[in-house]
């Protein structure tokens, strides 16, 4: 079987962690595309780091074996070690950053370490896509499967068919029963009803507070075409997001009354 991105250099991110069991997916999938594969990702987990970096201590390399790499660090650590050191002679070609230990829809590409590697990727020109497993809220984890089922090809045919500079895309796969999804649907990011991180208040053996920060799970009612719609109805959401953060409608209707000059 030829693999159908060979010749192109891979590099593998992820925010869970090295050793997370979505990485070892990844690394399968990547690896039925192409043989020059790199995996470069925390040494311990790092969710909802979103675009931090580690600017206050010293980043340090490990090495996990052939072209396996751990860094001290967050996703956006890993990619810049990547790019400007480990890789900076032959650059990769494509990023792939995931595959998430849970969804990474609607207002969590806001905290996700996994979608900001391939922002990070995207920032520095390199086609880069984010892939996460959804698990529903009666699960206790995801079943890495079905990713691992349409991931290859699905990758393959999104950068073959290509996208712009400042795009990235966020891919999420469905949680179904019997591992099948219904197919694929574009969509775009979606909103939940109510914010949905809390507080969860804790005590000591000193009867001294402390807190989590923990995320409620529960049924929603997501708007149409939406990444959180098409997952829940069983369809792999692929969703195209932008460097550009402007609210360009509200640019334009602010732009006639606050332009002015002193």
């Amino acid at each position: 079987m030829t693999k159908r991105l060979q010749g192109k250099k891979i590099l593998l991110t992820n925010d869970d962690g090295i050793h997370a069991p979505g990485m070892k997916v990844m690394e399968d999938a990547a690896r039925q595309l192409s043989d020059d594969v790199i995996t470069v990702a925390p040494s311990v987990n790092q969710s909802g780091m979103a675009h931090a970096l580690t600017l206050h201590s010293p980043l340090r390399i490990h090495g996990h074996g052939a072209n396996r790499y751990s860094v001290d660090g967050t996703p956006t650590d890993c990619v810049l070690m990547a790019i400007r050191h480990l890789l900076k002679d032959n650059l990769p070609d494509l990023i792939l950053s995931g595959v998430n230990f849970g969804q990474n829809m609607a207002e969590d590409v806001t905290y996700s370490g996994t979608v900001a590697a391939a922002m990070e990727g995207t920032t520095l020109g390199i086609p880069s896509l984010a892939f996460s497993q959804s698990f529903g809220v009666h699960s206790q984890g995801p079943n890495f499967d079905i990713a691992a089922r349409y991931l290859p090809d699905l990758a393959a045919d999104l950068y073959l068919e290509g996208f712009p500079p400042h795009v990235l895309l966020n891919i999420n796969f469905p949680d179904t029963q019997d591992g099948q999804a219904r197919g694929i649907r574009l969509t775009r990011q979606g909103q939940r009803d109510q914010k949905h991180a809390d507080l969860l208040e804790r005590h000591d053996a000193r009867r001294q507070a402390y807190y989590w920060i923990g995320f409620i799970r529960r049924e929603e009612l997501p708007l149409k075409n939406s990444d959180l719609s098409a997952v829940r109805a069983g369809y792999i959401s692929v969703t195209p997001l932008h460097l550009d953060l402007t609210e360009h409608d509200q640019l334009q209707r602010m732009g006639g009354d606050l332009n002015k000059d002193f």
